[in-house]
């Protein structure tokens, strides 16, 4: 047994290490935001965002990413004997699975169907669109470019236990949150919805600390890569 293992012996509130800190930290300010937005949003009428606008693309293409955000974690968190793995894809679950309910709930407010174009074509014209000129990435290719699991990665998941299995979901949910940030920051430079900008810099912080953290036990637990 490792002294990060004995951590918890410790009173709780002097026993998470730094990047806990900033994770705690950076959801806190996401929960703020998510509240002041929800009530901001009767208080203001902001131009409703078209179908083919950054905001409903953007809303369109995080459910699916955090859908499977949301399956990985859940599934950690049932096998992992680790309380620090269990604490973080909770908190991973519980926030995308929110976050994802507000995504549809925009295109709802919007009028706007759930699905729409080709993934990531919204991004077209930004420095993190995905395909290279002239080229029409598969729909395999550009859920690779988004960080996305595949079946066989997933299946995995589900078959692997004990750190190798905690070790399989860090760097797994590294990649897929690398996915997520390009996603969030071509939100901010073409969109103009003030809520859907709040929720991609929320987006960033959030996911920039815990690919933070998760490196961090990464290296604890000795994961090779």
């Amino acid at each position: 047994m490792t002294a990060a293992d004995e951590a918890p012996a410790q009173p709780r509130g002097r026993a998470l290490p730094p990047w806990w800190a900033v994770l705690l930290v950076a959801v806190g300010v996401v929960g703020v935001a998510f509240a002041i937005g929800r009530f901001s949003t009767f208080a203001q009428t902001p131009a409703t965002p078209l179908s083919t606008s950054a905001e409903a693309g953007f809303a369109r293409d995080m459910q699916v990413h955090h859908a499977q955000a949301v399956e990985m974690a859940m599934q950690v968190y049932r096998t992992t004997d680790d309380p620090r793995i269990r604490v973080l894809a909770y908190d991973i679950a519980t926030t995308q699975s929110a976050q994802k309910g507000e995504f549809y709930d925009w295109l709802v407010k919007w009028g706007l169907p759930q699905a729409g174009g080709p993934l990531m074509s919204w991004m077209s014209g930004t420095e993190h669109a995905h395909g290279g000129a002239g080229t029409t990435p598969s729909e395999d290719e550009l859920m690779t470019e988004m960080g996305m699991a595949s079946s066989a990665e997933l299946a995995e998941l589900a078959s692997t236990t004990g750190t190798p299995g905690d070790c399989l979901f860090l760097g797994l949910m590294i990649r897929h949150h690398e996915g997520a940030i390009p996603m969030a920051q071509a939100l901010l430079d073409l969109g103009s919805e003030p809520r859907a900008l709040a929720v991609a810099s929320g987006v960033i912080a959030t996911q920039s600390a815990e690919i933070d953290l998760m490196r961090s036990l990464q290296t604890q637990l000795s994961c090779t890569p």
